[in-house]
């Protein structure tokens, strides 16, 4: 007498892994590229909150400053909330330039947009970073 099983054979199952690994690796380098832009997100606030904070400071004390606990942050250089980025302040000739440094695996993961910066007159670099 004859007995019938069921089930999965060999081939069927590596057929299967075989292609769940195509899958994965065509997802997951987009999943980290869509996780590196939103931390990106956070540096950008990061950087805009304090070129914000700037321009209350200078209409309080008619200058800028680079200590960025004058500006009510609770470090120097300021770390955004994420823990991606540091963000800093530099003066030159009257004027301020915020930047915001990837740190941590943010550096690596999002290479060209690693460093941020925003000046008080309004420029932006890199600019593809912005969009």
């Amino acid at each position: 007498m004859k007995q019938f099983q069921s089930g999965f054979t060999l081939i069927e199952v590596m057929i299967t892994v075989v292609i769940v690994g195509i899958l994965a690796s065509i997802a997951y380098p987009s999943y980290t590229q869509f996780v590196a832009k939103g931390a990106r997100g956070d540096g950008l606030a990061g950087v805009m909150h304090v070129a914000n904070l700037q321009e209350q400071y200078y209409l309080d004390h008619r200058s800028f400053t680079t200590d960025m606990t004058k500006l009510g942050l609770t470090a120097d250089p300021w770390v955004v909330e994420n823990t991606y980025y540091k963000v800093d302040t530099t003066l030159s000739g009257g004027d301020y330039t915020v930047t915001a440094t990837a740190v941590g695996v943010q550096a690596s993961r999002d290479s060209a947009c690693a460093t941020i910066s925003l000046t008080s007159a309004g420029s932006k670099t890199p600019t593809e970073c912005w969009k």
